[in-house]
């Protein structure tokens, strides 16, 4: 699935990077979403500052606004909504971004913070293929799903088709300590997946997909979210005004 981040895209390392994580790269051990099952969901084609083009996962949030994650960054963006397949692009809703809002204590080098809202340079056109989510008011969440269109192989090319994975959040000290949910294992978010949602049991949207670590080369892999929960005062005051 196609996410990537502002510095590096969110892949599977076996080593710390620098600062200790990398954005989330694929989803990897997942099967195909049911077509237009996920309404919510976003493919951002994004032009970055040196003339390339790299991709992240989103969520309508209304019909005006996209969430995703803040290091999906971007000089410009394409939104797709509606999207299954990759092939079929020309039989979705095609729109741009008049403004993004990363939050504004984002620490680029941790995560911390790694939300973004962006309001779309026109309103959505609500039907059964394109539809909010809403978003989470509590923290009852323990079991999950993340979609995306990143990569289903640790060296595989970026899916073409919306899949999905199921994961299980845990109790992780580092976890805790940055205020994120995480789960575990080799299944889950991969590169192409950044900025795409968790959603939990509430068919709510508890957190945004950021980023990946592993504490050593012999670990399992955590993948972490950025709440919703503790910036929803945050994402409906951008929202509001």
């Amino acid at each position: 699935m196609f996410l990537l981040c502002k510095v590096a895209s969110l892949t599977l390392v076996a080593v710390l990077t620098l600062c200790g994580e990398v954005p989330a790269e694929r989803i990897i051990g997942g099967h195909e979403v049911l077509k237009h099952s996920r309404p919510y969901m976003v493919l951002l084609e994004r032009k970055l500052a040196n003339g390339g083009t790299a991709h992240c996962g989103g969520f309508l949030v209304s019909a005006d606004f996209v969430l995703t994650a803040a290091h999906c960054q971007a000089e410009s963006y394409k939104v797709f909504l509606g999207l299954h397949s990759y092939h079929h692009l020309k039989r979705v809703q095609q729109l741009f971004v008049e403004k993004q809002f990363p939050h504004e204590n984002y620490d680029d080098c941790l995560h911390i913070n790694d939300i973004m809202l962006l309001k779309l340079n026109s309103s959505a056109n609500i039907t059964e293929n394109v539809k909010p989510i809403a978003l989470a008011d509590n923290n009852n969440c323990s079991v999950c799903s993340v979609s995306g269109w990143g990569r289903t192989k640790i060296n595989g090319s970026l899916s073409v088709i919306l899949m999905e994975v199921n994961v299980t959040l845990i109790d992780y000290q580092k976890c805790v300590e940055m205020g994120m949910y995480c789960s575990s294992g080799e299944a889950g978010p991969a590169k192409g997946d950044s900025g795409g949602p968790l959603v939990c049991e509430d068919e709510k949207v508890h957190g945004v997909v950021s980023q990946n670590y592993k504490p050593n080369k012999n670990a399992l892999r955590i993948s972490m979210y950025t709440k919703i929960v503790d910036n929803r005062d945050w994402i409906d005051a951008i929202m509001k005004k």
